[in-house]
């Protein structure tokens, strides 16, 4: 007897499986034709026709585990260290993280922007653009002059927001871009961040540029270890909580 497993869910599938019996019976014949040149009297059996004897096999499917937001967590994470931000991933690579991020969204708890997890330090793991965090700083063309040590956001209670990029220029003058920005809630997700101009510190120079700028982000998942956001463009960002 066989058992065979049949993938379903909560069903009970029957295999019908045939085992062959073989009888014989020998029949005499003579058989003479002079131009076969078959010797005489020889004897030739003839096969009876195959029976079959059903077997049934009864086998239950169970329903396939359920992934806890801990594996996707570890998921994301394995998918996206020691990948320069994302920088170095395929395409197919990227398409591989989204998917994951998309089902641990599903663990999201209500109004994340109201969750006290929120505040913190927050290193910047992963973006699907890699010039939306750092902007000109981590173009392919900005990459070729500065490599980038750390990419780190700030978010203080009630409602500061503190990004730092720091970075080696040539490989051997080290600076850092940051700037500050308040938090304003757009709803139960989206929040919005007006910074003030970026500060430069490079060598012993230390000066402000540019204007302000703002961006709009939605939280779409938060627990202890990470935070993932969506920009208003559709830039997918990965944030993981520094240890103190």
């Amino acid at each position: 007897m066989a058992t065979y497993v049949v993938a379903g869910t909560g069903t009970t599938a029957t295999a019908l499986i045939g085992n062959t019996r073989r009888r014989s019976s020998s029949a005499a014949q003579s058989i003479s034709h002079p131009a076969l040149n078959f010797p005489q009297n020889r004897s030739y059996r003839r096969r009876k026709s195959k029976t079959f004897s059903p077997i049934y096999a009864s086998v239950s499917a169970s329903p396939a585990p359920v992934t806890k937001p801990d594996d996707l967590v570890g998921a994301i994470l394995s998918k996206v260290m020691q990948t320069d931000r994302g920088v170095l991933l395929t395409r197919d690579e990227h398409k591989s993280v989204a998917e994951v991020v998309q089902e641990l969204q599903r663990f999201c708890v209500d109004e994340p922007v109201k969750c006290p997890l929120i505040f913190g330090e927050w290193d910047v793991v992963y973006c699907s653009n890699p010039t939306s965090p750092g902007g000109g700083y981590r173009s392919a063309f900005g990459r070729l002059f500065f490599k980038t040590n750390e990419m780190i956001q700030v978010v203080e209670a009630p409602d500061i927001v503190r990004n730092r990029v720091s970075f080696s220029l040539f490989g051997f003058l080290d600076g850092e871009v940051s700037l500050k920005g308040k938090l304003n809630v757009l709803d139960e997700k989206w929040i919005q961040v007006v910074f003030e101009p970026p500060e430069l510190k490079v060598g012993g120079l230390d000066f402000q540029y540019g204007g302000e700028s703002e961006v709009k982000l939605e939280i779409t998942y938060i627990d202890e270890k990470i935070r993932l956001g969506k920009g208003s463009r559709g830039s997918l960002f990965v944030f993981q909580r520094r240890k103190p």
